[in-house]
């Protein structure tokens, strides 16, 4: 039966949407339409088509076709629901299709354009070349001019965009290279640094973060490449591998030398690469550390430094191996350092000079500028691994997840802890008994009295989180217990030339207890009158009645100043306010010895009063006490006032026995001492002319 001729024209209509939508017989489909969702639908029609050739089939192509004839592919539409017996006489059709491999997208998210936000604006591409084309150009002439425009694009831009394109051009030029200069280096770190000063903790906190975290990557690539066999079509030779984290280890340790970072950072670095095998990317890392900041790191935490040491050599032993030759140059360099045998050229690196000099460039930025950033970062490599989770303590109004009262309650408790317990509370017990009246005094009279050494006593008391005022303490708790010695000990003495080295502020506390110490002896007018009107409000341990101070406690303070005076701890400019013309006798009496003690300790490298006076009689060291008087010879007053007093108080010597020896070195330490006060008071004053 032929078909009617509306069912022609329908199955004409239907071929020429089939053209309009790319359905080809045997063809690709539009590539436009992929994603429409009739791919589907095609399919389903297809697979419910009659297979046999029935006469429905027969019917449709002995019809009228369209011009191409391509409508044939749709003969089974019309039979989208055949009866049983159809489907009985057809070919068997099994109906457990395999699954379509691969995870199922809708049609709506197919060829989809990537999001927006992946593709970098036009805005975020000029500056991306801008800051780019800025750090291609750095060099130590026009580091000043490149900080100056980085700041102007900083207020320009968003501030998290600029520091993170900043952040990813240095890491990114720094580990392209298998191998790079360290001055190089060096003029980037300096470029951070001043950033750091500049923009903020947030920026140094940004770079620090991602620079740690991308040699960490790069240092476990390293290791799982040379912890394998080579293979003929490795893409690096074997001597390049680990190269990118030899560049990342030396940026760390020049952001430390520009006190970007502290020290507690780095020494982390070093514990996780002494906790490795030693081998010879290892050995390599830690020798970089070493030339880069070694220096630096036993001036900052000598205890951490000696920990170290001591892993390395329990390390090594237990390894009981033959040691290769670097591995051997690394123990020697360890070991020279300890003992501070070091040479200045064998711990730096090439770009030692550098180094130095941008030193002076960043130090006088804030001269110039206004600075926002004044102290390193203290963070440590379990604070940087844990941000995520816990939040970056570090950052002002970061959010912080962590407790630390819970952390450290679950931290292993040692086994002694109750014979600690009951030392530390026979010392606070003491504390009181000795007159330290707040917590602050108490915890620092604990830590003094039960550290093992002067460099454990300095690292704890570094640990006790005190604040700039609070640390002013610590000197006023240290004199004290320095006096109270029935003899002298140089365990504060050495206590009080470490903190020093630490911090500037610990020097200027030594001189105002200097001052308040004179007071006490009965020179009222010492400190100026600012000091002096406050001077009643202080609460300090002793009294301003000189004569109820002991000859013991005045002895020992004067060796203790004696000491920090002779190795440049303070200078001589500590006793600028004193009147030598009108002192009163105890005054009289503790200068006198405090510059016995200068003498004595100008001719010894030990603390030991016994040690010091043991080769007088030898010992004429003129250069040692020219280093140390001509210093006081800036400020005319002082100079021709020590001059005077030294003429005065040591021109009678008792003579005779063993007293003898030191009263004719100390009256020809004296002839020096003038001699050079003179000598300088002459040069300053022609100067001046």
């Amino acid at each position: 039966m032929r078909r009617s001729r509306d069912e022609a024209e329908e199955d004409a209509y239907i071929a020429y949407l089939e053209s309009k939508l790319g359905y080809r017989k045997g063809g690709k489909r539009n590539k436009l339409n992929v994603g429409d969702g009739l791919d589907e639908l095609f399919d389903l029609a297809e697979s419910f088509g009659p297979a046999d050739g029935g006469p429905c089939e027969e019917e449709e192509n002995s019809g009228p076709t369209d011009s191409d004839g391509e409508y044939e592919e749709w003969g089974g539409v019309e039979s989208e629901y055949p009866s049983p017996q159809v489907a009985s006489s057809s070919t068997p059709v099994t109906t457990d299709a395999s699954p379509t491999k691969g995870k199922y997208i809708p049609p709506h998210l197919r060829n989809a354009p990537a999001p927006v936000e992946d593709q970098p604006s036009e805005a975020q591409l000029r500056l991306q070349k801008q800051l780019k084309g800025l750090l291609n150009r750095v060099s130590e002439q026009n580091v000043i001019s490149i900080l100056d425009t980085i700041e102007g694009i900083y207020r320009d831009h968003r501030r998290n965009d600029v520091t993170r394109t900043i952040t990813d051009f240095i890491i990114r030029g720094i580990t392209d290279h298998s191998s790079l200069l360290d001055s190089f280096v060096v003029l980037y770190a300096t470029l951070v640094s001043a950033l750091h000063k500049i923009i903020g903790i947030e920026f140094a906190a940004y770079f620090v973060q991602d620079t740690v975290t991308s040699y960490e990557k790069h240092y476990a690539t390293a290791s799982t490449q040379l912890s394998h066999p080579p293979s003929p079509d490795a893409q690096k030779p074997e001597e390049e591998v680990g190269k990118e984290c030899q560049n990342l280890i030396i940026l760390i340790s020049e952001l430390y030398n520009f006190q970007v970072i502290s020290c507690v950072l780095v020494y982390d670095l070093i514990r996780v690469l002494l906790s490795q095998d030693v081998t010879e990317l290892n050995v390599e890392l830690l020798l970089k550390i070493l030339r880069s900041s070694g220096q630096q790191l036993r001036h900052d935490d000598p205890s951490a430094l000696k920990d170290i040491i001591d892993i390395v050599q329990n390390k090594l032993s237990a390894k009981g191996e033959t040691l290769s030759s670097r591995a051997q140059f690394m123990i020697e360099t360890l070991t020279n350092l300890k003992n501070n045998k070091l040479k200045r050229n064998a711990t730096q690196n090439q770009g030692g000079d550098a180094v130095e000099r941008m030193k002076k460039l960043l130090s006088g930025l804030s001269k110039k500028r206004h600075v926002l950033a004044h102290e390193s970062l203290r963070v440590s490599l379990d604070d940087l691994h844990s941000a995520e989770n816990k939040g970056k303590w570090w950052l002002v109004g970061a959010a912080w997840r962590g407790d630390p009262l819970v952390d450290q309650q679950k931290e292993p408790k040692p086994v002694d802890n109750q014979a600690d317990s009951m030392s530390e509370s026979a010392l606070m017990k003491l504390a009181r008994q000795q007159g330290m009246n707040t917590d602050i005094r108490r915890s620092i009279f604990v830590v003094l009295m039960s550290s093992e050494d002067y460099v454990d006593a300095c690292e704890r008391l570094s640990q006790l989180n005190l604040s700039e005022v609070q640390q002013r303490e610590i000197v006023r708790v240290l004199l004290h217990c320095c006096g109270n010695e029935k003899s002298y000990n140089p365990y504060y003495t050495l206590v009080g030339q470490q903190l020093c080295r630490v911090s500037h502020s610990h020097k200027i506390t030594i001189q105002f207890c200097l001052w308040d110490f004179l007071r006490d002896l009965g020179e009222t007018t010492v400190g100026g009158a600012e000091v002096i009107k406050n001077a009643g409000a202080r609460e300090d341990f002793g009294t301003s009645d000189g004569t109820k101070i002991a000859t013991s406690r005045l002895k020992n303070v004067a060796k203790a100043f004696g000491w920090w005076i002779a190795k440049d701890s303070v200078g001589l400019a500590i006793l600028k306010p004193v009147d030598f013309t009108i002192l009163k006798p105890p005054a009289r009496v503790f200068l006198k010895e405090l510059f016995t003690q200068v003498f004595i300790f100008s001719q010894t490298s030990k603390p030991l009063l016994a040690e010091g006076t043991k080769n007088l009689h030898t010992t004429r060291n003129r250069g040692s006490l020219e280093e140390i008087f001509p210093k006081g010879s800036r400020n005319e007053t002082l100079a021709m006032g020590v001059v005077y007093f030294l003429s005065e108080a040591f021109r009678k010597q008792s003579k005779g026995g063993r007293e003898s020896k030191v009263d004719e070195f100390t009256l020809w330490a004296t002839g020096v001492a003038r001699e050079t006060l003179r000598t300088g008071v002459d040069v300053v004053l022609d100067l001046k002319q």
